[in-house]
Formats: structure tokens, C-alpha cells, sequence
């Protein structure tokens, strides 16, 4: 009989959670297809992009809602080291209900819409409002859902630029996982298009890394969840709070806030967020490769070493770290020795992977269908209820 982390997948069916074990599986499969779908579109978003970025004073706006605005929080701080103009990451959520915040009609504006199913209520409504308030408007839209409200609302104009996700992407389970990582390594290769086989190979190599972590390094996340507790906290710097943040909502949402959960960079947390620490708090501190950053990082684990409780520590680490091992309660390590990764955001990938293992364990110990674990209907895997109202100039 298949198993899929130790489980038997008939049991996995059972108390519905095969769909989204399945789905964090095989993304080291989506990257690669990712990969090639941007290869192949190469021609058509270079001309795009020439177009739009010739523009003078861009703003660029990365949006989306839920998980999908997090694929932009964790791009924005690469894409502004790339990039001369300004780049930033903006909730759909908050453009819809206060536009004249975020859009100006004088400011050429190139809006990056992230969405698995594009069909939330904001996914389009965003889409009108810009159309409404900016001038020179500019959109791609980057989903999993060639059948979505938003992949159908992208027109054939020259200012419009749909880019579908492979299509196992589209995730059926409750959580967003393949689309996450797959809509974040897509963004990446479209603003450095040139730089595209480097790109290719470390993919690769990430893929390499992802396979053994998900084929033989389950374990190492299982004996963590045989810990007692109730509170999990995510760390990150950089691009890497973005992925902090999207690591505690995964957490949040798979254990139907069973486990609270809360984000921040090292230095944030030491301030008053520190607070939320517990004798049932699991801390991830996901460790850069920047060493300048890593030592932030480091004095965090030395201070938190000496703490008051028995609230338990996780680093997780591109690289096998002497001196964080012997600072915390446990070490996820995803290589043995540094690859020289062009920067922090490759390193999403495979640190995603610890997240999502986690969520999806600690939602099966608690006898949650991680499928579907909002049984009663109140969080739905498409947002419901939420009414858009007509915006008058």
C-alpha cells in the first residue's frame, strides 16, 4: 500500500487529508513545469515588460489576498534589490476598501495580481478600481485557475498580461501550498528573464533537496510535534518574513486556530511580541545566509537559550550550523554545507516545506481533517460574503 510521510493513503482519505498531503508532495514536480511554462512565454513577457517598465516614476504594486498578498511580501524586498523602480507588496483587501490610499491617476502603475482560484470578490474588484483611478494602468496576472474570474477578466491588451501556473498548481485542499511557491519562483524568473538558466540550476538543485526532505526527513518534523503545545511563532528576516508570515497562517488555518500563531523578524520579536512566549510556544527562527543578518538572528538564539519555561526552539537552516545546533531545542538543516544561492529567497522553497509538513501533522494529531478543516462552513477555501461595493470617483 502507497504511504505519503508515514501514512497510509487509504488512511489519509479517510480523515481527509490525502488531497493535501498529495499537494505538498509534488511541488518539487510544479517548479520544474513552472519553469518551463516562463520559458516558454519568455518572448510574449519581455515585450510586456519592456513596455511597462520604460514607463517614467512606475509603481509597481504586488497584490493579493490571504496567502496570495504573502507571495508579494516575500518578493518585494528582492524585487526592489532588482529593480530601479519602486516595487510594493499591497493586500487586495486594502486596495478595495481604501483605493485613493494606493493608486493615483497621475502615477503609471503596474499591478501584479496573485491569486490561486481568481475568483475571491477582491481578486477582480481590484482590477476595476485601478481601472477606474489610474491613468496609464498596466496589469499581469499571475493565477492557477485558467478557468478563474481573474484569468478571464485579463484581456488581449498589450497593457494586460495573463501568466498561468501549471495546472496541478490550482490545489483542491483548503491551503494554499504548490500555488504559493509556485506563483513566488514565477515572479522571480520574470524579472530576471536573462539570468534564466542560473535559475534553472538552482531550482534544480533545490528540487534535489526538496525530494529528500519530503521523502525521507518527515520524521525530523514529526518528533516535533510530540511536543505539548498550543503556541507557534515563525521568524524571519528579510524575504523571509514573508514566508514567516505565510508559515503561521498555514499553521493557523490546517489546525482550525486550534494553535495561535504569530510572525516577525528576529529583532521585531525581541521587542514586546516577545511577550506571547510560553511554556506551550514553539519558536521557527527560518536563519538567512546573509551572514551580516545571521548574526542578528544568532544573538536572538543565544538570548531566547537563557529563557524563563520550557518553550521550545526550531532553526531551520540552509546549512549545518555547529553553533546554532547547540542553541536550540531542534535543527532542520536542509544541506550539510552553504550553497551560494544568489539570494535569501531561494531559500523559500525548501523552508516552506518544514512549515507546511508541520501544519499538516499537527492537524492530523488533533483529529482535524486538513483537507477541509473548517467543517461548519465559517472559512471557506474561496472567501464568501464579502460584498463589493460600486467605487464612485
Amino acid at each position: 500500500m502507497d504511504k505519503m510521510f508515514g501514512f497510509d493513503e487509504l488512511y489519509l482519505k479517510k480523515i481527509g487529508g490525502d488531497i493535501t498531503t498529495k499537494e505538498i508532495r509534488q511541488q518539487p514536480r510544479l517548479w520544474k513545469e513552472t519553469i518551463q511554462i516562463i520559458k516558454k512565454d519568455k518572448e510574449k513577457v519581455e515585450k510586456f515588460l519592456n513596455k511597462a517598465l520604460k514607463e517614467n516614476d512606475l509603481k509597481i504594486i504586488l497584490t493579493g489576498a490571504g496567502t496570495s498578498a504573502f507571495v508579494g511580501e516575500s518578493l518585494v524586498t528582492y524585487l526592489n534589490k532588482k529593480l530601479t523602480h519602486k516595487v510594493e507588496a499591497i493586500a487586495t483587501t486594502d486596495i478595495v476598501s481604501n483605493p485613493e490610499d494606493y493608486l493615483k491617476s497621475d502615477i503609471p502603475t503596474l499591478l501584479i495580481s496573485f491569486a490561486r482560484s481568481g475568483n475571491s470578490p477582491e481578486s477582480v474588484a481590484v482590477l476595476d478600481v485601478a481601472e477606474k483611478i489610474v491613468d496609464n494602468l498596466y496589469q499581469m496576472s499571475i493565477t492557477c485557475n485558467s478557468e478563474g474570474s481573474l484569468a478571464k477578466k485579463a484581456s488581449k491588451s498589450d497593457k494586460n498580461l495573463l501568466v498561468l501556473m501549471p495546472e496541478d498548481s490550482n490545489d483542491d485542499g483548503f491551503a494554499m501550498t504548490g500555488s504559493f511557491t509556485c506563483m513566488v519562483l514565477s515572479t522571480l524568473i520574470i524579472f530576471d528573464l536573462d539570468n534564466i538558466q542560473n535559475i534553472e540550476s538552482n531550482i534544480k538543485n533545490l528540487s534535489i533537496h526538496a525530494e529528500s526532505m519530503l521523502s525521507n526527513r518527515y520524521e525530523e518534523i514529526k518528533k516535533i510535534i510530540a511536543n505539548d503545545f498550543d503556541r507557534a511563532i515563525f521568524l524571519g528576516s528579510s524575504e523571509l518574513k514573508g514566508l514567516a508570515r505565510e508559515s503561521a497562517l498555514k499553521v493557523l488555518e490546517l489546525t482550525r486556530g486550534k494553535v495561535m500563531t504569530n510572525w516577525d523578524s528576529s529583532l521585531g520579536f525581541r521587542h514586546g511580541p516577545k511577550s506571547v512566549i510560553n511554556d506551550k510556544t514553539l519558536i521557527f527562527s527560518y536563519l538567512s545566509n546573509n551572514q551580516y543578518t545571521r548574526k542578528y538572528e544568532i544573538d536572538f538564539l543565544k538570548e531566547i537559550d537563557n529563557k524563563i519555561g520550557d518553550a521550545k526552539v526550531i532553526a531551520v537552516s540552509d546549512y549545518k550550523d555547529k553553533q546554532v545546533d547547540e542553541l536550540v531545542d531542534f535543527s532542520i538543516n536542509i544541506r550539510e554545507s552553504k550553497y551560494n544561492y544568489d539570494d535569501d529567497l531561494y531559500l523559500l522553497f525548501n523552508f516552506v516545506l518544514v512549515a507546511q509538513m508541520f501544519a499538516l501533522f499537527k492537524s492530523i494529531d488533533l483529529g482535524i481533517s486538513p483537507d477541509n478543516p473548517s467543517i461548519d462552513g465559517s472559512v471557506n477555501r474561496v472567501v464568501k460574503g464579502v460584498t463589493i461595493y460600486p467605487y464612485c470617483e
